[in-house]
Formats: C-alpha cells, sequence, structure tokens
C-alpha cells in the first residue's frame, strides 16, 4: 500500500472515529430526551438535525474513503460514485445552513420582548418543519449536478479539461461555463449563510459584552443571577464556537474550491479534493464534541443513560448472586 494512501485512509479514519460516535451520541441524547419529553425545544430540535446531517457527512464520505483508501473495500462505481457525492454534498450543504439556522434563532432569542424580533422568533420556533423541509428542497435541487455528471474512476478515458478529480470519483461538467456556473452557485449557497450567521455571532457577542456589564454592576446588589438568563447566555457561547468552527474550517474548503476552479490542470490531482473533503468533514466530526462538552441536556441524557445501565448491570448481579446460592 503506497504511504500516500495510507496517510489519507488514517486521516478519514480519524474523522469517522471522532465523527460517527459523536454524532451519534448526540442524537441519542435528544431522542431520548424527546421521548422522556414528549416534545423538543426549537433549539434542540435544529441541533438533532444538524447532528443528523454531520452524522451523514462522516459516515457517508469519510467511512468509504477510509475503507478505500485502505484497501479494505471499494464500491465506488459510476452509480455509488454519484449516490456518496450527492448525499455528501447535500448533507454538507444542510450542516451549514442548519448552523446558520441555530445562530440566527438564537440571535433572535437574546430581542427584547415585545419587539418584532420576538414575533420572528415565534414564528420559526412555530413553523420549524417547513424551514426543514425549505433546507432539503434547496439544498437537494443545487446538488443535481452530482447525479448528472460524476462517474467512476475506472471509466476516466472521457474525463475532459472541465472535470474535477475527487480521488475516488470524477465529476465531468460539459462544458467550462457549466463548470463555472455550478462554482460559483455552490459558492453563494456557503457564502451568503456564513456571512449571516457572522452578523448574528457578532450581534451575540456585543449582547454578551453588555450583559456582562450590567451583571458586573448589579452583582453588589444581587446575590444570585436568574437561571433562565445563565442558559440563554451558555447556548449563546456555544452558537458563537460552532460558528467559529464553521467560519475557519469552511473558509478554507471554500478558498480551495476557488483555487480549483481558477487553476487550470488540477484535475490530474487529488490532493485539492482530499483537503476539501478533510476540511469540512472536520466540522462535522467537531461540532459533536462541543455539544456534548456544553449542552447539559445532552449531558444530562447521557448520565440517566450511563445510570439505567448501571442499575441494570447491578439488577443482573443480584440475579446471577441469587441463582448462586
Amino acid at each position: 500500500m503506497p504511504s500516500e494512501e495510507f496517510v489519507r485512509g488514517m486521516l478519514y479514519l480519524s474523522l469517522t472515529v471522532m465523527g460517527v460516535p459523536g454524532n451519534t451520541a448526540v442524537i441519542v441524547a435528544f431522542l431520548l430526551l424527546l421521548h422522556q419529553e414528549s416534545r423538543l425545544l426549537a433549539a434542540d430540535a435544529i441541533v438533532l438535525h444538524l447532528a443528523c446531517a454531520n452524522l451523514l457527512v462522516v459516515g457517508i464520505r469519510c467511512l468509504l474513503e477510509t475503507l478505500a483508501s485502505l484497501h479494505v473495500a471499494n464500491i465506488f462505481g459510476d452509480v455509488s460514485c454519484k449516490a456518496v457525492i450527492f448525499i455528501y454534498r447535500t448533507s454538507r450543504a444542510l450542516s451549514i445552513w442548519l448552523t446558520f439556522l441555530l445562530s440566527a434563532y438564537q440571535c433572535l432569542s437574546i430581542a427584547p420582548p415585545g419587539s418584532r424580533w420576538t414575533s420572528i422568533h415565534t414564528l420559526v420556533a412555530q413553523y420549524l418543519v417547513f424551514v426543514f423541509l425549505f433546507l432539503w428542497v434547496l439544498n437537494t435541487s443545487m446538488t443535481t449536478a452530482a447525479i448528472l455528471f460524476s462517474f467512476g474512476s475506472k471509466n476516466d478515458s472521457s474525463l475532459t479539461n472541465n472535470g474535477i478529480n475527487v480521488q475516488f470519483c470524477y465529476v465531468n461538467f460539459p462544458s467550462k461555463q457549466s463548470k463555472e456556473a455550478n462554482g460559483a452557485a455552490q459558492m453563494g449557497r456557503d457564502v451568503v449563510p456564513m456571512a449571516l450567521m457572522t452578523l448574528a455571532s457578532l450581534i451575540i457577542l456585543i449582547f454578551l459584552y453588555k450583559h456582562s456589564r450590567q451583571v458586573k454592576g448589579l452583582r453588589s446588589s444581587r446575590s444570585g443571577g436568574g437561571g433562565s438568563s445563565g442558559a440563554e447566555q451558555r447556548a449563546a457561547k456555544v452558537v458563537v464556537v460552532l460558528v467559529t468552527l464553521y467560519v475557519v474550517l469552511y473558509g478554507v474548503d471554500n478558498g480551495l474550491w476557488v483555487y480549483t476552479l481558477t487553476v487550470r490542470k488540477t484535475m490530474s490531482s487529488s490532493l485539492i479534493s482530499d483537503l476539501r473533503i478533510f476540511f469540512s468533514s472536520l466540522y462535522a466530526a467537531l461540532s459533536p464534541l462541543v455539544i456534548i462538552v456544553s449542552n447539559r441536556k445532552v449531558n444530562k441524557a447521557r448520565a440517566e443513560r450511563q445510570g439505567e445501565d448501571i442499575t441494570t448491570s447491578m439488577s443482573d448481579s443480584s440475579k446471577d448472586i441469587k441463582w448462586g446460592w
């Protein structure tokens, strides 16, 4: 096995090992919460949906890239290339837009009571299912090029100068104009939510700064702060961390995408594609760790689940002792 393929396989394996258990833990925690309380808050539903999209990113693309790079299994034919690239790009785009939705919703939650922004916050929570449906339709429709123009690397004889090498698959556009139009559409789809979520995060940071100054002024006269206010601040800080993580990693990803579109003869090398997939998948692998560390509901659900496991194990032990006697 060439050293380059081994290093690639190890990198994708590290993303798989981090991302799959992490996102699965977040999904299971919120499903347990849904089972216990029969409902989820809007912010929790967004985080749950985000974890599902991230699980698709690392579970579909990174896992299969790991198996192919280490020569364990290689399923990248024409049909599988179309399916993998379509699912990966759709779930990647959903991850971006759901991060924006989370930041925007959190920004609306700190609006003054009775304002127009508060009513918008209520509407978003009320029609969240339709927001999810709109995002699915939007991002699915913008990923149809993956189905039309992608094929397996075994059939690379028809590859033209308008093709893009994504290691085990190729995306071959019929013309330079279609390649540039598709690239511009993807850039716009990514840059718009990135700019909006950055703005929302700046508003949240300004709010946190002003709130901290008010708390310092009132701390001498009041012994304790409100629990709900503290919870809102923690949630706001988590959103800012997630947005910062997104801007850094997807900024590198989009920079490499621009390089792919503008520089000639990049189709023959898969290094740029590997770097793009790595940085975009790194967000999907790291974001659940941020959620697990910072979200009290996730930690509570995990603790309750562990407690149930301990109780079950103690019960089984007691049964074994009785049978032994």
